[in-house]
């Protein structure tokens, strides 16, 4: 670990040690940082402490040693289970995607502090060739397959494609979602059009051994905000300074812990962590009032 990055932590804690127990540094108005034993960690995306271990116990040794504490997987079912547990201050900090986010956050006061975007994450829409379908106005009266309900780049990204193009996603257009990675709704005459992120449209040409021009993209989505770490409320606000201040410092080191492990870094190839912003998170916010959702995320 590159200790260079933290000489500014250092000066500032030296400065109060003779004064440990005080809620503030006497020579400044500077907070010092309150005891912490460890950081509980939490990923929505992870079911239960086996996927935690798998996938992301590089990315927690990583930040262990970057934030010089003891850092503790907390599996949740769910993001339900994640936003009580920030509810009840069990857990500290938690990886979430986008649109688990804006859930999240209108739940509970969790402190959004660092973002990871994704490249080439946006959606993309297809037909058939032969559909007679040339535009996303055309898609009206009838259905499209967004595989999941509540996926960002399936679901999410289709419906703010289906509102720019002026059409009204709960009664313009039906929507099913069949969980299908393959060409196969297309196939059967079950959807007239697919969205999913691009990197699933290849891998569903590639599958089918079928080319561009037989499945043709139509449309695509603006880039779609990334997914967020956030930091329970119960966290005094230089820790939570401190933490994020030192993951973007390190990004080097964190990212590459991601990458070392496959099912992370074919999503997050290329990354790179970036100071999380609220508002990016808006047209998340917008496409669930636009399904009749408002209400889950006020």
């Amino acid at each position: 670990m590159k200790r260079r990055h933290f000489l500014w932590y250092s000066l500032l804690l030296a400065a109060g040690c003779t004064a440990a127990t005080s809620e503030t540094n006497p020579q400044s108005d500077t907070p010092l940082l309150q005891p912490l034993s460890k950081l509980r960690f939490a990923v929505t995306d992870a079911e239960g402490l086996e996927d935690l271990e798998r996938d992301y116990e590089p990315f927690r040794a990583a930040l262990e040693e970057v934030l010089e504490l003891p850092v503790e997987f907390f599996p949740v079912e769910d993001y339900f289970a994640a936003a009580a547990a920030l509810q009840s201050n069990t857990v500290d900090l938690v990886w979430a995607g986008p649109s688990e986010y804006v859930v999240i956050k209108a739940r509970t006061k969790a402190v959004p502090i660092v973002e990871l975007p994704r490249p080439e994450y946006y959606t993309v829409l297809w037909v058939r060739a032969d559909s007679g379908i040339q535009s996303i106005a055309d898609l009206k009266g009838k259905t499209l397959d967004v595989r999941k309900d509540g996926s960002t780049s399936s679901h999410l990204g289709a419906v703010k494609l289906l509102l720019d193009a002026g059409l009204d996603p709960q009664t313009d257009v039906t929507l099913i979602k069949s969980e299908e990675y393959s060409l196969k709704p297309l196939e059967t005459g079950v959807a007239d059009a697919m969205t999913r992120a691009p990197f699933r449209y290849q891998n569903a040409l590639t599958e089918a051994e079928a080319s561009e021009s037989e499945y043709p993209v139509i449309a695509q989505s603006q880039q779609l905000p990334g997914d967020i770490f956030i930091l329970g409320s119960h966290l005094e606000p230089t820790r939570q300074a401190d933490i994020q201040a030192r993951m973007l410092a390190n990004q080097e080191d964190l990212m590459a812990a991601i990458a070392a492990v496959e099912n992370l870094k074919f999503r997050f190839q290329g990354s790179t962590l970036v100071e999380a912003d609220d508002a990016v998170y808006d047209v998340i916010r917008e496409v669930y009032t636009a399904i009749g959702q408002g209400d889950f995320i006020q």
